[in-house]
């Protein structure tokens, strides 16, 4: 059979028509020939593709290959490794500054208190320190709502002015929420920082959108290294946060020469931090034993523990969220109230349980029992502990107080883990001698309570390499490595299927509070209404738990631009169509022709029927190759008919949508193409004129924000 093809021309759509989301075309009239009784008539048209002039195959290779060797020689430019070392002297500097500066302030409002630590605090009398407990924290939420508003209010000046000032004020409200004993922790703000200066850095010296994700990565990897002198912690962080959760729109970024930027970021920083902080690690590591390999089931318990615990606090973190947004816009509560509720909440639940307040890692010390002469807790104490603990750090969070979810997460697991350890040692003590569960031996509830420290930082933040070699790197012992792998990998299982990074498009609403409505079909009466910040009820936010993991704005930037954006912009305009009677090897035949994955499917008005993929395609032809069919006259109507799924579309564009709501409803449905029509005709069908996928929505911002980065003068002045 001859292929054919046609020449068609997109013409501009009016803008005053109002763009149109069409849901769930009505029943394929395809033949059910082989597969079904009421057969239907074979539409008898030859197939075809739709093309646009554009530039053949052979000159787009050559456009790709130059394109990706100078991508070598950008990397291979010396300022970016200046660029790299600066970022990690910047960021050392600046968070050896940020810590000083939170203990400057603990200082000044706690008056030694913290040095005495939370057990002398539990055994004071109540009215002689409860005005100080009570109302530091909240004063603390006080100048943090302050600053929250300058924050606010140097939103309508230029980005670069309003990411640069709005990073100092950030910075200045986590110095306070940390120095006033507020429940969060400073790792969070130190990745923050050093992302910041990354980008400041990469808009002075190093321009290249193409090395601005390493430079990011430099930063987040400087952050943490600095933040817990852990420089090789730093870099598998800035692997798992930065690099891995980056879009494939990235991949032209250099893996070998990335590696080699974080690393020279994270030694530089960690360096500097323990020339100005000192070399002590974040916490006292205690002494622990580990006495036999047959305990590995019980660490594996204990990671199943600990990421069923990460899981409540993402949880509660998102609901409380939400609660305070809707209490914000709902019932009109200001939202510079949240911070001084939330400081005053900490302060009133501190007086019965001193330990949730941050006062560096003295606390976490005193849960592993590491701090001489001072009485440990009990195990019904530690367990109380880990629930009041991500009750206070949920509130904290979502009442606007800034800080990260790091140190809250090791706090937790040594808690659960020493609970564990103990009540472990006390049922195999008190087991009955006939169960022989007495010649088991354990080791002490401090290895546990290490092991649940990575287990709870993996669970909740999603870095399980970085939790590993976190608490490796710090007790430089290879016996923990088992019991931390197993530990750490359950508990990560447990919560990567309910967490998403969010900062996709479409899942979370734009800064500042603007939310984002698709846009609907006006005549439809099926359809329904998704904001931006809706998400399906199982999932949890992982950026609004701990936003330093989604460091990278270019996903809030690209959301901006694809408002912008319209479908007849970004559509293919080359694309396969095929008729029901069409062979499916001739289908196959043109998918390849045209790099193509899929195929449109239409009648003999050129109306819409549906949708053919290559992965319906293969499918099938395994069960026609276990029903002995001859694949050579296949014809599409019968892979349809075999599946009532198959070859339907639930959605179709128009070309006047903006390519955020098509893309918002792509996530939502999880499609990977979606047809654009050029208008209803019956039932949201009509005919194809294009076809949406991800692949030419990213291709379409990154080109067009390129574009608009560009310096409008300079190119002025080089064409002139």
């Amino acid at each position: 059979m001859a292929l054919a093809s046609v020449l068609r021309l997109f013409p501009s759509s009016p803008p005053h028509l109002s763009p149109l989301l069409c849901k769930s075309p009505p029943p394929f009239p395809f033949s059910s020939n082989r597969f079904s009784s009421s057969p239907f008539p074979i539409l008898n048209q030859r197939s075809t593709f739709v093309t646009a002039a554009l530039p053949d195959s052979a000159d787009e290779q050559t456009v790709v290959s130059d394109d990706s060797v100078v991508s070598e020689d950008d990397f291979n430019d010396p300022r970016v490794i200046v660029s790299a070392c600066l970022v990690g002297v910047f960021t050392g500097i600046a968070v050896v500054l940020f810590n000083n500066g939170v203990h400057e302030i603990r200082d000044f409002f706690w008056d030694g208190i913290p040095y005495r630590g939370a057990s002398w605090l539990r055994e004071e009398p109540l009215d002689s320190v409860w005005v100080r407990v009570i109302f530091v924290p909240a004063c603390g939420g006080l100048i943090v709502s302050v600053l929250n508003a300058a924050r606010n209010a140097v939103s309508e000046a230029s980005y670069s002015a309003k990411a640069a000032l709005g990073s100092v004020l950030k910075a200045l409200a986590a110095c306070v929420t940390l120095g006033t004993g507020n429940s969060l922790g400073p790792e969070g703000p130190s990745v923050e920082i050093g992302s910041s200066i990354a980008k400041e850095i990469h808009s002075l010296l190093d321009k290249n959108p193409q090395t601005k994700l390493s430079l990011l990565a430099a930063g987040s990897a400087a952050g943490i290294s600095s933040g817990f002198n852990a420089a090789v912690a730093g870099c598998f962080f800035a692997v798992e946060s930065v690099l891995w959760p980056s879009s494939p729109a990235d991949s032209s970024v250099s893996l070998t020469n990335t590696t080699s930027m974080v690393i020279l970021s994270a030694v530089i920083a960690s360096v500097i931090s323990e020339v100005g902080l000192g070399a002590e690690p974040a916490f006292k590591v205690p002494e622990y034993d580990f006495r036999s390999p047959g305990e590995l089931p019980l660490y594996l318990l204990l990671g199943l523990l600990c990421g069923l615990v990460s899981l409540a606090f993402s949880k509660l973190t998102s609901y409380l969220l939400g609660v305070v947004d809707n209490l914000n816009k709902d019932v009109g509560i200001p939202k510079p109230v949240f911070p001084i509720v939330g400081g005053l909440t900490v302060g009133v639940i501190a007086l019965a349980y001193p330990e949730i307040l941050y006062w560096g890692f003295d606390n976490v010390d005193l849960l592993l029992e590491s701090r001489p002469f001072v009485k440990g807790l009990s195990g019904d104490l530690l367990f109380q502990l880990v629930a009041v603990k991500i009750i206070a750090t949920s509130l904290c969070r979502a009442f606007g107080l800034v800080g990260g979810y790091y140190a809250p997460s090791l706090f937790i697991g040594a808690a659960t883990g020493m609970a564990y350890g103990k009540f472990i040692s006390f049922a195999i003590a008190q087991s009955d001698p006939a169960i022989h569960l007495s010649i088991l031996e354990v080791a002490s509830p401090q290895a546990y309570g290490l092991v649940g420290m990575a287990a709870m930082l993996a669970g909740v933040c999603q870095v399980p390499l970085t939790a590993v070699l976190l608490l490796f790197e710090l007790t430089q012992d290879y016996r923990i490595v088992l019991p931390l792998l197993g530990a750490v990998g359950l508990s990560s299982w447990i919560t990567s299927g309910q967490m998403k990074r969010k900062d996709v498009k479409g899942t979370k609403a734009l800064e500042d509070g603007n939310g984002y409505t698709i846009q609907q079909p006006e005549a439809s009466d099926n359809t329904t209404s998704l904001s931006s910040t809706e998400a399906p009820p199982y999932f949890n936010n992982l950026c609004e738990v701990e936003s330093s993991l989604c460091i990278d704005d270019s996903s809030i930037r690209t959301k901006d631009l694809e408002k912008r954006i319209f479908v007849k912009e970004a559509m293919r305009t080359r694309y396969v169509t095929v008729m029901t009677s069409t062979l499916l090897t001739e289908a196959v035949t043109l998918m390849l022709m045209e790099k193509q994955s899929c195929a449109i499917i239409v009648d003999n008005d050129n109306l819409l029927l549906g949708l053919l993929t290559l992965t319906d395609i293969h499918e099938f032809s395994k069960f026609a190759k276990d029903k002995s069919l001859d694949s050579k006259v296949l014809l599409v109507s019968e892979i349809c008919s075999s599946d009532g799924a198959k070859c339907k579309v639930p959605w179709t564009a128009t070309p006047t949508m903006d390519i955020l709501s098509a893309e918002m409803i792509m996530n939502k449905y999880d499609l990977s193409h979606v047809p654009v029509i050029s208008e209803r005709v019956k039932d949201c069908r009509g005919q194809p004129i294009g076809l949406l996928d991800r692949e030419c929505i990213s291709l379409t911002c990154r080109a067009l924000a390129t574009r608009e980065s560009l310096d409008f003068d300079t190119v002025k002045a080089i064409v002139e």
